[in-house]
């Protein structure tokens, strides 16, 4: 094991020489935090500490000094830093294995899965900015002769925004944290990146945020290029949002802390855009066809969607809307009521989750079909089902309130009207899923389409749990899934949220960023007078 020494911050600024790393660890800031151990209750050594305001100023201020020498380095070199972090990563699978199982419950082989995700993230970005032609080089060859008025040569291409904040989220201690999608994506794009680590898994952030350090001396990347800040709370995070000298935010978390970040970003006096992921409750339109060829395949299927590691994935089906088929809800119920506890990923995470459950089992016109009566652990949560109808949803808005945790609402149906018009009630969706017999296709259309309206990922005949990360991948959706409904946290097309076009206009060849040159030295797909060519 990797010994941890427990930091207020991480970052790097190079001796002056530049040959070595010294990791900035100050026993100054607010009172000391510990991780804890969900399955167990024991709090965990060591102890790590709140960053103070003068360690948030150095590391943003690194990262501020690092920003155009970043931006303007060749993709070649940044795809080496990540790759660099890639290996470092997988030099690290014990440690990290225990660790993450310590701090958030989560089991061997689902670490090694989720570190298995977070190198292939890193390593894809690589390939993306080696190759190069994500800045979307498009070019305008001048038109001296053109009349009424000449045209200028006119050039852009995507450039990086400068400095960002990316907050780590409690669900996926590496996918989405500190070497995770956001912070791959933002240095993919040439941004410096800052850090919040969640406080409910600093010791696996600490050895993450060392490896990455470590990748960024190997490579020579500037000072500044990231930075991890640790913070029991979430006053770190807001100093990060309002400094001025940040420039976008990466945020994966819960509808209340992402929105408050995105209103302090809207607040500044230079509002940044704010990329919060804020769950979903991914509904699930079971059509009667479909239920009546193959429900007990679909209460399987259901079921392990919605108890899959305790039900805390963004996309776990939330919301179930079935036509009352009595063997499906029989065959749903009888699986609910045999799955063991599980472990949540920390104490807070468990209490929301029993708040949310008191709520559906207390609400009108709701009807509890499984609560277990008790769980082993403080932090261990029980499956739940739960049953209403469209009318009593449509009339209660606050039973569509995501529950995060192993639970599921059915809401039963008399005719597919009543889905067209309660799928257009709800909010932004990650995720919208129909289930329907290739009979029933025609009629589902209306449907369809209005699920299509509000998420971001359609999906038929399957369940939604679990995110391929490819090209074709939308992780996103309207609010309030997201803050920003045309962009993705997941897969290539994330490297966009992090990046602006410029144009320049009759440059000297010479003096253009090589993607933009006459000869094309990357050799990348340009669009040129409106034809694409490389």
């Amino acid at each position: 094991m990797i010994e941890l020494q427990g930091v207020s911050i991480l970052s790097s600024p190079f001796a002056a020489d530049g040959s070595a790393i010294a990791a900035v660890e100050s026993a100054a800031g607010d009172a000391a935090f510990r991780g804890q151990n969900p399955v167990t209750g024991e709090w965990l050594e060591p102890a790590y500490r709140t960053a103070s305001s003068e360690q948030i100023e150095h590391a943003v201020g690194l990262a501020r000094g690092a920003a155009p020498v970043l931006g303007g380095m060749p993709g070649r070199h940044r795809g080496q830093f990540l790759r660099a972090i890639a290996e470092r990563l997988e030099g690290l699978v014990e440690p990290l294995v225990e660790r993450v199982g310590q701090e958030a419950g989560l089991t061997e082989i689902r670490v090694r899965s989720e570190l298995g995700r977070t190198v292939m993230q890193l390593r894809m970005f690589a390939d993306v900015i080696e190759e190069g032609s994500w800045v979307d080089a498009r070019i305008d060859t001048a038109q001296p002769d053109r009349q009424p008025l000449p045209r200028p040569d006119l050039r852009s291409m995507l450039r990086p925004l400068g400095p960002v904040a990316v907050f780590g989220a409690s669900n996926f201690p590496l996918a989405y944290s500190v070497a995770g999608t956001d912070t791959a994506s933002a240095l993919a794009a040439g941004c410096p990146v800052v850090v919040k680590a969640h406080p409910a898994h600093p010791g696996a952030s600490e050895l993450v945020g060392r490896a990455v350090l470590a990748a960024q001396e190997a490579t020579g990347m500037p000072a500044g290029t990231f930075a991890v800040l640790f913070d029991s709370g979430i006053a770190v995070g807001e100093a990060l949002v309002r400094h001025p000298s940040i420039q976008a935010v990466g945020f994966t978390g819960s509808l209340q802390g992402g929105r408050h970040v995105f209103d302090l970003a809207a607040a500044r006096e230079q509002p940044i855009p704010v990329y919060a992921e804020m769950g979903s409750l991914n509904p699930v339109f079971l059509l009667p066809g479909a239920l009546a060829a193959r429900g007990a395949a679909l209460a399987d299927e259901l079921h392990q969607s919605f108890t899959r590691v305790s039900g805390q994935f963004c996309t776990k089906p939330g919301l179930v809307f079935f036509d009352g088929n009595e063997a499906f809800r029989e065959r749903l119920c009888a699986l609910t009521r045999q799955t063991a506890a599980g472990c949540m990923l920390h104490a807070g995470i468990a209490r929301s989750f029993a708040a949310g459950i008191e709520s559906l089992r207390t609400a009108s016109g709701v009807e509890a079909l499984v609560v277990p009566a008790a769980t082993p652990t403080a932090a261990a949560a029980g499956a739940c089902l739960f049953q209403t109808t469209v009318g009593q949803l449509l009339e209660n808005r606050h039973l569509a309130a995501e529950v995060f945790g192993p639970t599921t609402l059915l809401v039963r149906y008399e005719r597919l009207e009543e889905l067209i018009a309660v799928a257009r009630s709800l909010g932004g969706q990650l995720t919208g899923s129909v289930h329907a017999e290739t009979t029933e296709l025609a009629e589902a259309q209306p449907l369809i389409a209005i699920v299509a309206e509000r998420a971001g990922r359609v999906v038929f005949n399957q369940f939604p749990t679990g995110v391929e990360v490819n090209n074709a991948m939308v992780h996103g959706g309207p609010y309030p899934a997201t803050t920003d409904s045309r962009g993705t946290s997941v897969g290539p097309a994330a490297i966009r949220r992090f990046v602006r076009p410029v144009c320049y206009q009759n440059f000297p060849d010479a003096a253009l960023p090589e993607e933009l040159r006459a000869a094309n030295p990357r050799n990348i797909r340009r669009l040129v007078d409106g034809q694409f060519t490389s």
